[in-house]
Protein backbone atom coordinates (compact mmCIF):
# COMPACT_ATOMS: atom_id res chain seq x y z
CA UNK A 1 0.00 0.00 0.00
CA UNK A 2 1.33 3.36 -1.06
CA UNK A 3 0.82 6.76 0.75
CA UNK A 4 0.48 10.39 0.24
CA UNK A 5 3.99 12.33 1.08
CA UNK A 6 3.17 15.39 3.08
CA UNK A 7 5.63 17.57 5.00
CA UNK A 8 8.49 15.10 4.48
CA UNK A 9 6.26 12.15 5.63
CA UNK A 10 4.33 9.13 4.18
CA UNK A 11 0.83 8.99 5.97
CA UNK A 12 -2.10 7.79 5.01
CA UNK A 13 -5.44 9.86 3.38
CA UNK A 14 -8.36 11.28 5.83
CA UNK A 15 -11.06 8.97 4.73
CA UNK A 16 -8.58 5.85 4.51
CA UNK A 17 -10.55 4.77 1.42
CA UNK A 18 -7.91 3.28 -1.92
CA UNK A 19 -8.03 2.26 -4.85
CA UNK A 20 -6.03 -0.01 -7.29
CA UNK A 21 -3.57 0.37 -9.85
CA UNK A 22 -3.20 -2.52 -11.89
CA UNK A 23 -1.31 -3.58 -15.12
CA UNK A 24 -2.96 -2.46 -18.93
CA UNK A 25 -1.12 -5.52 -20.17
CA UNK A 26 -2.09 -7.91 -17.31
CA UNK A 27 -5.42 -7.09 -15.26
CA UNK A 28 -4.32 -9.45 -12.69
CA UNK A 29 -1.20 -7.92 -11.70
CA UNK A 30 -1.98 -5.20 -9.21
CA UNK A 31 0.58 -2.74 -9.23
CA UNK A 32 -0.27 -1.26 -5.81
CA UNK A 33 -3.02 0.53 -3.38
CA UNK A 34 -3.03 4.01 -3.24
CA UNK A 35 -4.87 6.99 -1.36
CA UNK A 36 -8.28 8.22 -2.42
CA UNK A 37 -7.38 11.35 -1.06
CA UNK A 38 -10.37 14.31 0.34
CA UNK A 39 -9.95 17.86 0.52
CA UNK A 40 -8.72 17.57 3.83
CA UNK A 41 -5.48 16.24 2.51
CA UNK A 42 -5.17 18.59 -0.13
CA UNK A 43 -5.27 21.69 2.68
CA UNK A 44 -2.86 19.92 4.74
CA UNK A 45 -0.35 19.39 1.64
CA UNK A 46 -1.00 23.21 0.93
CA UNK A 47 -0.55 24.37 4.46
CA UNK A 48 2.51 22.74 5.01
CA UNK A 49 3.95 23.36 1.51
CA UNK A 50 2.99 27.67 2.39
CA UNK A 51 4.76 27.60 5.54
CA UNK A 52 8.38 25.71 4.14
CA UNK A 53 8.57 27.65 0.99
CA UNK A 54 10.01 31.16 2.11
CA UNK A 55 12.95 29.17 3.52
CA UNK A 56 13.54 27.46 0.54
CA UNK A 57 13.49 30.66 -1.43
CA UNK A 58 16.01 31.78 0.45
CA UNK A 59 18.32 28.80 -0.45
CA UNK A 60 20.60 29.69 -2.83
CA UNK A 61 19.12 28.83 -6.38
CA UNK A 62 23.24 26.92 -6.77
CA UNK A 63 21.75 24.83 -4.16
CA UNK A 64 18.45 23.64 -5.08
CA UNK A 65 20.43 23.07 -8.60
CA UNK A 66 22.70 20.83 -6.78
CA UNK A 67 19.42 18.66 -5.13
CA UNK A 68 18.25 18.66 -8.61
CA UNK A 69 21.06 17.33 -10.09
CA UNK A 70 21.39 14.54 -7.33
CA UNK A 71 17.82 13.47 -8.26
CA UNK A 72 18.44 13.19 -11.79
CA UNK A 73 21.79 10.85 -10.98
CA UNK A 74 19.59 9.02 -8.53
CA UNK A 75 17.15 8.43 -11.23
CA UNK A 76 19.44 7.52 -14.14
CA UNK A 77 21.46 4.93 -11.90
CA UNK A 78 17.56 3.40 -11.28
CA UNK A 79 16.32 4.07 -15.04
CA UNK A 80 15.68 0.29 -16.06
CA UNK A 81 14.25 -0.61 -13.12
CA UNK A 82 11.67 3.33 -13.79
CA UNK A 83 11.39 1.95 -17.70
CA UNK A 84 10.42 -0.95 -16.62
CA UNK A 85 7.83 0.01 -13.93
CA UNK A 86 6.41 2.26 -16.36
CA UNK A 87 5.81 -0.07 -18.98
CA UNK A 88 3.99 -2.15 -16.09
CA UNK A 89 2.33 0.55 -14.94
CA UNK A 90 1.08 2.47 -18.24
CA UNK A 91 1.58 0.16 -21.02
CA UNK A 92 3.77 1.28 -23.47
CA UNK A 93 6.94 -0.48 -24.90
CA UNK A 94 10.46 -1.00 -23.32
CA UNK A 95 11.92 1.60 -25.88
CA UNK A 96 8.97 4.10 -25.23
CA UNK A 97 9.88 3.95 -20.94
CA UNK A 98 13.43 3.75 -21.28
CA UNK A 99 13.47 7.09 -23.91
CA UNK A 100 10.62 8.72 -21.35
CA UNK A 101 13.12 7.99 -18.44
CA UNK A 102 15.96 9.21 -19.92
CA UNK A 103 14.10 13.00 -20.87
CA UNK A 104 12.97 12.98 -17.33
CA UNK A 105 16.46 12.66 -16.20
CA UNK A 106 17.89 15.26 -19.03
CA UNK A 107 15.24 17.64 -17.85
CA UNK A 108 16.45 17.14 -13.67
CA UNK A 109 20.11 18.31 -15.15
CA UNK A 110 19.08 20.81 -17.45
CA UNK A 111 17.14 22.84 -14.78
CA UNK A 112 19.42 22.12 -12.29
CA UNK A 113 22.05 24.15 -13.80
CA UNK A 114 19.59 27.30 -14.40
CA UNK A 115 20.27 27.66 -10.57
CA UNK A 116 23.18 29.79 -12.28
CA UNK A 117 21.01 32.03 -14.60
CA UNK A 118 18.12 32.90 -12.68
CA UNK A 119 19.61 36.44 -13.60
CA UNK A 120 18.00 40.21 -13.06
CA UNK A 121 18.21 43.05 -15.00
CA UNK A 122 19.98 46.50 -14.60
CA UNK A 123 18.18 49.43 -16.39
CA UNK A 124 19.48 52.66 -17.05
CA UNK A 125 17.75 55.76 -15.56
CA UNK A 126 17.14 58.67 -16.60
CA UNK A 127 18.26 59.94 -13.33
CA UNK A 128 21.78 59.80 -12.11
CA UNK A 129 20.95 59.32 -8.55
CA UNK A 130 18.53 56.25 -9.21
CA UNK A 131 19.72 52.28 -9.52
CA UNK A 132 16.79 50.33 -11.18
CA UNK A 133 17.01 46.68 -11.42
CA UNK A 134 15.22 43.54 -11.36
CA UNK A 135 14.70 40.51 -9.79
CA UNK A 136 13.60 37.10 -10.31
CA UNK A 137 11.61 35.66 -7.06
CA UNK A 138 9.52 32.47 -6.55
CA UNK A 139 5.73 32.31 -7.18
CA UNK A 140 4.94 30.57 -3.80
CA UNK A 141 3.34 27.24 -3.69
CA UNK A 142 2.60 25.76 -6.84
CA UNK A 143 -0.24 22.88 -7.96
CA UNK A 144 0.97 20.34 -10.28
CA UNK A 145 -1.53 18.04 -12.03
CA UNK A 146 -0.25 15.97 -14.78
CA UNK A 147 -1.76 13.26 -17.01
CA UNK A 148 -1.21 8.94 -17.75
CA UNK A 149 0.26 9.07 -20.88
CA UNK A 150 3.52 10.02 -19.52
CA UNK A 151 3.84 9.90 -15.67
CA UNK A 152 7.50 10.95 -15.34
CA UNK A 153 8.20 13.30 -17.68
CA UNK A 154 5.21 15.67 -17.89
CA UNK A 155 6.13 15.96 -14.00
CA UNK A 156 9.67 16.02 -14.17
CA UNK A 157 9.31 18.83 -16.98
CA UNK A 158 6.83 21.15 -14.42
CA UNK A 159 8.05 20.12 -10.75
CA UNK A 160 11.90 20.95 -11.75
CA UNK A 161 11.50 24.45 -13.28
CA UNK A 162 9.06 25.21 -10.35
CA UNK A 163 11.53 23.90 -7.39
CA UNK A 164 14.65 25.75 -8.99
CA UNK A 165 12.74 29.02 -9.12
CA UNK A 166 12.50 28.61 -4.95
CA UNK A 167 9.06 27.29 -5.32
CA UNK A 168 7.30 25.11 -3.32
CA UNK A 169 4.98 22.19 -4.73
CA UNK A 170 1.51 20.23 -4.21
CA UNK A 171 1.94 17.20 -6.46
CA UNK A 172 -1.14 15.23 -7.95
CA UNK A 173 -0.27 12.81 -10.50
CA UNK A 174 -2.96 11.15 -12.62
CA UNK A 175 -4.72 7.65 -10.68
CA UNK A 176 -4.19 5.45 -13.51
CA UNK A 177 -0.38 5.92 -13.31
CA UNK A 178 0.42 7.09 -9.82
CA UNK A 179 3.27 4.78 -8.43
CA UNK A 180 5.84 6.80 -11.49
CA UNK A 181 5.12 10.25 -10.17
CA UNK A 182 5.96 8.72 -5.92
CA UNK A 183 8.82 6.82 -7.30
CA UNK A 184 10.08 10.31 -8.67
CA UNK A 185 8.66 11.95 -4.98
CA UNK A 186 10.58 9.79 -3.19
CA UNK A 187 14.09 10.26 -5.28
CA UNK A 188 13.60 14.05 -5.07
CA UNK A 189 13.38 13.22 -0.62
CA UNK A 190 16.83 11.00 -0.78
CA UNK A 191 18.28 13.99 -2.82
CA UNK A 192 18.19 15.93 -0.02
CA UNK A 193 14.85 18.37 -0.86
CA UNK A 194 13.64 19.99 2.46
CA UNK A 195 10.62 18.66 4.30
CA UNK A 196 7.22 19.90 2.53
CA UNK A 197 8.82 21.32 -0.51
CA UNK A 198 7.43 18.87 -2.14
CA UNK A 199 4.08 16.86 -1.55
CA UNK A 200 2.45 14.82 -3.38
CA UNK A 201 -1.39 13.82 -2.62
CA UNK A 202 -3.67 11.03 -5.20
CA UNK A 203 -6.87 11.13 -5.59
CA UNK A 204 -9.57 12.19 -8.15
CA UNK A 205 -9.56 15.36 -10.30
CA UNK A 206 -13.14 16.83 -9.19
CA UNK A 207 -11.96 16.71 -5.53
CA UNK A 208 -8.22 16.24 -5.15
CA UNK A 209 -7.20 18.47 -8.29
CA UNK A 210 -10.19 20.93 -7.45
CA UNK A 211 -9.07 22.28 -4.07
CA UNK A 212 -5.54 22.04 -5.87
CA UNK A 213 -7.26 25.17 -8.30
CA UNK A 214 -9.51 26.41 -6.48
CA UNK A 215 -7.45 27.19 -2.68
CA UNK A 216 -6.72 30.38 -1.72
CA UNK A 217 -3.26 29.31 -1.07
CA UNK A 218 -2.21 28.42 -4.58
CA UNK A 219 -0.22 30.92 -6.10
CA UNK A 220 0.01 28.98 -9.65
CA UNK A 221 -1.27 26.12 -11.45
CA UNK A 222 0.43 23.91 -14.07
CA UNK A 223 -1.97 21.03 -15.70
CA UNK A 224 -1.48 18.91 -18.54
CA UNK A 225 -4.97 16.83 -19.95
CA UNK A 226 -7.62 17.43 -22.12
CA UNK A 227 -9.21 20.71 -23.27
CA UNK A 228 -12.37 20.42 -21.55
CA UNK A 229 -10.77 20.16 -18.47
CA UNK A 230 -8.13 22.87 -18.82
CA UNK A 231 -11.32 25.15 -19.85
CA UNK A 232 -12.72 24.46 -16.42
CA UNK A 233 -9.56 24.92 -14.50
CA UNK A 234 -8.54 27.84 -15.89
CA UNK A 235 -12.37 29.47 -15.24
CA UNK A 236 -11.89 28.40 -12.10
CA UNK A 237 -8.42 29.44 -11.19
CA UNK A 238 -9.41 32.93 -12.56
CA UNK A 239 -11.46 33.67 -9.78
CA UNK A 240 -8.79 33.84 -7.56
CA UNK A 241 -6.53 35.56 -10.10
CA UNK A 242 -4.33 32.24 -9.70
CA UNK A 243 -1.25 32.01 -12.41
CA UNK A 244 -2.23 29.09 -14.46
CA UNK A 245 -0.07 27.30 -17.49
CA UNK A 246 -1.81 24.66 -19.14
CA UNK A 247 -0.86 21.88 -22.32
CA UNK A 248 -4.08 20.66 -23.54
CA UNK A 249 -5.59 18.62 -26.47
CA UNK A 250 -4.61 18.07 -29.61
CA UNK A 251 -5.94 17.46 -33.54
CA UNK A 252 -2.14 16.59 -35.08
CA UNK A 253 -1.72 16.25 -38.91
CA UNK A 254 1.14 14.59 -40.91
CA UNK A 255 0.27 16.35 -44.70
CA UNK A 256 2.33 14.03 -46.95
CA UNK A 257 2.31 15.69 -50.54
CA UNK A 258 2.87 14.12 -54.42
CA UNK A 259 6.59 13.69 -54.43
CA UNK A 260 7.24 12.32 -50.98
CA UNK A 261 9.10 9.14 -50.68
CA UNK A 262 5.41 7.22 -49.67
CA UNK A 263 7.54 4.60 -47.93
CA UNK A 264 8.85 6.95 -45.46
CA UNK A 265 5.42 8.65 -45.17
CA UNK A 266 4.00 5.49 -44.18
CA UNK A 267 6.78 4.80 -41.80
CA UNK A 268 6.29 8.07 -40.39
CA UNK A 269 2.23 8.23 -40.06
CA UNK A 270 2.54 4.92 -38.26
CA UNK A 271 5.04 5.78 -35.62
CA UNK A 272 3.07 8.97 -35.39
CA UNK A 273 -0.51 6.82 -34.63
CA UNK A 274 0.70 4.59 -33.20
CA UNK A 275 3.60 4.89 -31.00
CA UNK A 276 2.52 5.09 -27.42
CA UNK A 277 -1.04 3.87 -28.49
CA UNK A 278 -1.71 6.95 -29.80
CA UNK A 279 -1.99 7.95 -25.95
CA UNK A 280 0.23 11.09 -26.69
CA UNK A 281 -0.40 14.87 -27.23
CA UNK A 282 1.41 14.88 -30.18
CA UNK A 283 0.47 11.69 -32.01
CA UNK A 284 -0.60 11.78 -35.44
CA UNK A 285 -4.20 11.38 -35.63
CA UNK A 286 -5.24 13.04 -39.25
CA UNK A 287 -3.10 12.31 -42.12
CA UNK A 288 -4.08 14.33 -45.65
CA UNK A 289 -2.73 12.81 -48.54
CA UNK A 290 -2.36 14.54 -52.39
CA UNK A 291 -5.28 12.52 -54.27
CA UNK A 292 -2.58 11.62 -57.18
CA UNK A 293 -1.00 9.47 -54.35
CA UNK A 294 -3.48 8.02 -52.20
CA UNK A 295 -3.72 4.66 -53.50
CA UNK A 296 0.02 4.56 -52.78
CA UNK A 297 -0.01 5.31 -49.74
CA UNK A 298 -3.64 3.50 -48.41
CA UNK A 299 -1.74 0.23 -49.62
CA UNK A 300 1.45 0.37 -48.25
CA UNK A 301 -0.30 1.87 -44.94
CA UNK A 302 -2.08 -1.75 -44.68
CA UNK A 303 0.72 -3.29 -45.07
CA UNK A 304 2.65 -1.68 -42.61
CA UNK A 305 -0.17 -2.15 -39.79
CA UNK A 306 -0.61 -5.86 -40.33
CA UNK A 307 2.83 -6.77 -39.65
CA UNK A 308 2.81 -4.43 -36.38
CA UNK A 309 3.64 -6.08 -33.10
CA UNK A 310 0.95 -5.49 -30.75
CA UNK A 311 1.71 -7.05 -26.93
CA UNK A 312 3.12 -6.58 -23.71
CA UNK A 313 5.27 -3.66 -23.73
CA UNK A 314 7.99 -5.89 -21.81
CA UNK A 315 8.56 -7.99 -24.92
CA UNK A 316 11.66 -6.14 -26.38
CA UNK A 317 10.37 -6.83 -30.29
CA UNK A 318 6.74 -5.15 -29.46
CA UNK A 319 5.83 -1.91 -30.91
CA UNK A 320 2.43 -1.16 -29.54
CA UNK A 321 1.54 -1.74 -25.75
CA UNK A 322 -2.39 -1.89 -24.51
CA UNK A 323 -4.99 1.00 -24.15
CA UNK A 324 -4.56 1.73 -20.46
CA UNK A 325 -7.23 1.13 -19.07
CA UNK A 326 -10.89 -0.14 -19.86
CA UNK A 327 -12.59 3.15 -19.80
CA UNK A 328 -9.98 4.36 -22.46
CA UNK A 329 -10.87 1.43 -24.62
CA UNK A 330 -14.48 1.54 -24.52
CA UNK A 331 -13.72 5.04 -25.58
CA UNK A 332 -11.85 4.35 -28.70
CA UNK A 333 -14.04 1.50 -29.60
CA UNK A 334 -16.87 4.06 -29.48
CA UNK A 335 -15.11 6.49 -31.66
CA UNK A 336 -14.17 3.55 -34.11
CA UNK A 337 -18.36 3.15 -33.93
CA UNK A 338 -18.68 6.57 -34.76
CA UNK A 339 -16.59 6.60 -37.90
CA UNK A 340 -18.17 3.88 -39.27
CA UNK A 341 -21.67 5.36 -39.18
CA UNK A 342 -20.46 9.01 -39.93
CA UNK A 343 -19.36 6.78 -43.40
CA UNK A 344 -15.68 6.74 -43.02
CA UNK A 345 -14.32 3.24 -44.49
CA UNK A 346 -12.53 1.11 -41.66
CA UNK A 347 -9.83 -0.12 -43.82
CA UNK A 348 -8.29 -1.97 -40.92
CA UNK A 349 -8.11 -3.02 -37.22
CA UNK A 350 -10.67 -1.15 -34.81
CA UNK A 351 -11.64 -4.47 -32.46
CA UNK A 352 -10.75 -6.01 -29.18
CA UNK A 353 -7.53 -8.40 -29.69
CA UNK A 354 -8.29 -11.93 -27.93
CA UNK A 355 -7.07 -15.07 -27.71
CA UNK A 356 -3.38 -16.34 -25.18
CA UNK A 357 -2.03 -12.77 -23.26
CA UNK A 358 -4.85 -10.60 -25.14
CA UNK A 359 -7.48 -11.57 -22.81
CA UNK A 360 -5.51 -10.25 -19.98
CA UNK A 361 -5.30 -6.71 -20.71
CA UNK A 362 -6.92 -3.83 -22.54
CA UNK A 363 -5.62 -4.54 -26.36
CA UNK A 364 -6.86 -3.48 -29.83
CA UNK A 365 -5.99 -3.64 -33.56
CA UNK A 366 -4.88 -0.35 -34.56
CA UNK A 367 -7.67 1.46 -37.01
CA UNK A 368 -7.25 3.37 -40.15
CA UNK A 369 -10.13 5.22 -41.78
CA UNK A 370 -10.40 6.30 -45.74
CA UNK A 371 -13.10 8.25 -47.24
CA UNK A 372 -12.84 10.75 -44.66
CA UNK A 373 -14.87 14.11 -44.56
CA UNK A 374 -12.56 16.93 -42.61
CA UNK A 375 -16.11 17.55 -40.76
CA UNK A 376 -16.73 14.31 -39.30
CA UNK A 377 -16.29 13.99 -35.52
CA UNK A 378 -12.93 11.25 -36.14
CA UNK A 379 -11.68 14.23 -37.88
CA UNK A 380 -11.65 16.96 -35.61
CA UNK A 381 -12.48 15.52 -32.10
CA UNK A 382 -9.43 13.79 -29.64
CA UNK A 383 -9.43 10.55 -29.67
CA UNK A 384 -6.36 9.81 -27.29
CA UNK A 385 -5.91 6.38 -28.92
CA UNK A 386 -4.54 4.49 -32.34
CA UNK A 387 -7.22 5.56 -34.90
CA UNK A 388 -5.91 7.26 -38.20
CA UNK A 389 -7.90 8.83 -40.43
CA UNK A 390 -6.61 9.50 -43.86
CA UNK A 391 -8.26 12.90 -45.84
CA UNK A 392 -7.73 13.69 -49.72
CA UNK A 393 -6.67 17.08 -50.52
CA UNK A 394 -6.59 18.11 -54.25
CA UNK A 395 -3.55 20.02 -53.99
CA UNK A 396 -1.59 21.58 -51.12
CA UNK A 397 -3.08 24.86 -50.46
CA UNK A 398 -6.15 22.38 -50.14
CA UNK A 399 -4.59 20.21 -47.76
CA UNK A 400 -3.15 23.39 -45.90
CA UNK A 401 -7.15 24.26 -45.28
CA UNK A 402 -8.33 21.00 -44.39
CA UNK A 403 -5.79 21.15 -41.69
CA UNK A 404 -6.04 24.34 -39.84
CA UNK A 405 -9.87 23.72 -39.90
CA UNK A 406 -9.91 22.25 -36.46
CA UNK A 407 -10.33 23.64 -33.36
CA UNK A 408 -7.11 23.33 -31.73
CA UNK A 409 -3.42 22.09 -32.96
CA UNK A 410 -0.41 21.40 -31.12
CA UNK A 411 2.14 19.74 -33.95
CA UNK A 412 1.76 19.28 -37.68
CA UNK A 413 4.34 17.85 -40.40
CA UNK A 414 4.96 17.53 -43.66
CA UNK A 415 6.51 15.17 -46.29
CA UNK A 416 7.54 16.19 -49.35
CA UNK A 417 10.88 16.93 -51.24
CA UNK A 418 10.10 20.36 -52.02
CA UNK A 419 11.88 22.66 -49.34
CA UNK A 420 9.64 25.65 -51.10
CA UNK A 421 6.78 23.88 -49.88
CA UNK A 422 8.49 22.65 -46.51
CA UNK A 423 8.95 26.93 -46.15
CA UNK A 424 5.48 27.69 -46.91
CA UNK A 425 4.32 24.89 -44.49
CA UNK A 426 6.45 26.26 -41.90
CA UNK A 427 4.71 29.86 -42.38
CA UNK A 428 1.14 28.34 -42.89
CA UNK A 429 0.27 25.80 -40.67
CA UNK A 430 -1.17 26.42 -37.56
CA UNK A 431 0.10 24.97 -34.95
CA UNK A 432 2.05 25.63 -31.47
CA UNK A 433 5.17 23.48 -32.47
Amino acid sequence: MYRNFIGGRWIECANGERFQDINPADNEEIIGEFQRSIREDVVNALETAKEAQKEWADTSPIKRGQILHGAAQLMERRSENLAKLLTREEGKTLVESRNEVNKAVNIFKFFAEQGRRLNGEVIPSEKKDTFLYTLKIPLGVVSIITPWNDPIAIPAWKIAPALISGNSVVFKPASLTPLLGLRLTGILDEAGLPKGILNYVIGSGSIVGDEMVTNRLVDAVSFTGSYEVGHLIYRKAALNMTGTQLELGRKNVLIILEDADIDRAVELAVKGAFGETGQCCTATSRVIVIKKVVSKFTERLIERMRHLKIGNGLDENIEMGPVVSESELAKDLEYINIGKKEGGELILGGSILEGGEYDKGFFIKPAAFTEVDPEMRIAREEIFGPVLTVIKAGNFEEALSIANNVEYGLSASTCTNDLGKVHEFVRSIEAEG
